[in-house]
C-alpha cells in the first residue's frame, strides 16, 4: 500500500463513490456532500479545505479516503470536520493521517477558529475513530416519533372565563393558527434555537435568517400552531381582554419530501406517516411553566396523528416530555441516536 495525498478534484466524488459504496451512517450520507474543491471563502462559499488519499497501484492512482474541514455561517465557534475512508483501507492510519493534515490546515481559517466538531452514531467506526483522537461528546440528538393520544389533552378554561371549563369555545384564545412569516413566531423560534445551543453558539440570528433556516417554504414549513398565556384586562376581570397573551409554546409543522414515484395527487408519505415538526418554548418562561406548555402542546399535536420531531439533550423541557413516553412505548426512535462530539 503506497498512499499519497493531494487536494481534492472534480471528478473526485464519482471515483470515491465506486469505492465506497453505500454510507455507514445516515450522517456519512448527508457529510459526504462537504466533499468538495477548497476555498478561501471570498465568493460567498465557505472557506473550505478539502484533501483526497490515493493509494497507488502498479503506478495508477485509485481515490481511497477524503477528509474536509470548512466554516459554518451558522455555528462559527468550531469547524465542521468530516473523514471517509474506503473499508478495506482502514485500521492503516489514513485517516490519522488525514485529521492531522486537517487540523493544520484549520490553523489558517479566516475566522481564527481552530476547534473542530463532527457528528457520529454510537458504536460505530465513525464514533470509535473520534474517541481514539480525542473528539468528545457535547451533544445528544435523537429522532422521535411520538404515537397518536400518547399525552391527554389539556382542559382550558372557556373563553373570557365564562361557562364551563372545556366547553366549545375552550381554549380558543390561547390555542391558535398562526402564520410561519410572522413576526411573533420568527422571534420566539430564534430565542429559543439560540437557547438550547448555548453549548455551540449560533452566534446573532437575524430575523431573515431565522426564517429562512425554519420558516421559509424552502425549508418545507408548512404551518404554525402556538400556545398562548391566558389573556389578562388591565382594567379587571369584567372587561374584555384588548391583547392576546404572550405564546408559551410552539410547534411548527414540514411537509414531507415529494416522492418522485409517487402517482400525482397522492400523498407520498402515507396517511399513516408522522409529520415532521418543531417543537419549542418562550425560552423566559421558568422550567416547570416550559415544561408545562410544551406538553401540552405535544399533546394537542399528537392527538391523533403520530408526530416526528427532534430532541436534543439540551432541551429540557421538551425532554421532560417525550423520555417517560419513551419508556412506556408511546414514543419510539425513528433512527440511531446521533453524537455531536468536538474536541
Amino acid at each position: 500500500m503506497a498512499i499519497e495525498y493531494r487536494p481534492w478534484r472534480d471528478g473526485d466524488d464519482l471515483a470515491l463513490l465506486e469505492i465506497w459504496g453505500d454510507p455507514d451512517t445516515g450522517e456519512a450520507g448527508q457529510f459526504r456532500g462537504a466533499l468538495a474543491l477548497s476555498s478561501n471563502g471570498r465568493d460567498g462559499t465557505p472557506w473550505r479545505r478539502c484533501i483526497v488519499a490515493e493509494d497507488v497501484i502498479d503506478g495508477v492512482a485509485i481515490p481511497v479516503a477524503a477528509g474536509v474541514v470548512y466554516e459554518a455561517s451558522l455555528h462559527p465557534d468550531r469547524l465542521w470536520t468530516y473523514i471517509e475512508v474506503a473499508r478495506d483501507h482502514r485500521r492503516a492510519g489514513i485517516g490519522a493521517s488525514l485529521l492531522t493534515m486537517l487540523r493544520r490546515e484549520a490553523e489558517d481559517a479566516p475566522s481564527g477558529v481552530t476547534r473542530l466538531r463532527a457528528k457520529v452514531e454510537p458504536g460505530t467506526a465513525g464514533a470509535a475513530f473520534a474517541e481514539a483522537f480525542g473528539l468528545e461528546p457535547i451533544q445528544r440528538s435523537r429522532l422521535v416519533v411520538v404515537e397518536p393520544g400518547a399525552l391527554r389533552l389539556p382542559v382550558f378554561p372557556a373563553k373570557d372565563g365564562a361557562g364551563a371549563a372545556g366547553g366549545e369555545d375552550a381554549g380558543s384564545d390561547v390555542v391558535m393558527d398562526l402564520a410561519t412569516g410572522s413576526v411573533e413566531l420568527t422571534d420566539v423560534v430564534g430565542r429559543y434555537y439560540a437557547a438550547i445551543h448555548d453549548w455551540d453558539s449560533p452566534g446573532v440570528l437575524s430575523v431573515g435568517q431565522v426564517q429562512k433556516l425554519f420558516l421559509d417554504e424552502l425549508t418545507g414549513a408548512h404551518g404554525a400552531i402556538v400556545l398562548r398565556a391566558q389573556p389578562e384586562s388591565a382594567f379587571g376581570t369584567g372587561v374584555a381582554p384588548s391583547k392576546k397573551g404572550r405564546i408559551r409554546a410552539f410547534a411548527v409543522s414540514y411537509a414531507a419530501p415529494a416522492d418522485p414515484d409517487a402517482a400525482p395527487g397522492t400523498d407520498s408519505a402515507g396517511p399513516d406517516a408522522p409529520t415532521d415538526v418543531f417543537v419549542g418554548h418562550e425560552p423566559a418562561l421558568s422550567a416547570g411553566d416550559a415544561a408545562e406548555a410544551v406538553r401540552d402542546m405535544l399533546a394537542l399535536i399528537a392527538y391523533q396523528h403520530p408526530v416526528m420531531l427532534e430532541l436534543d439533550d439540551s432541551m429540557t423541557a421538551l425532554r421532560a416530555a417525550v423520555e417517560p413516553l419513551l419508556e412506556c412505548g408511546k414514543a419510539r426512535l425513528a433512527a440511531p441516536e446521533t453524537l455531536v462530539v468536538s474536541d
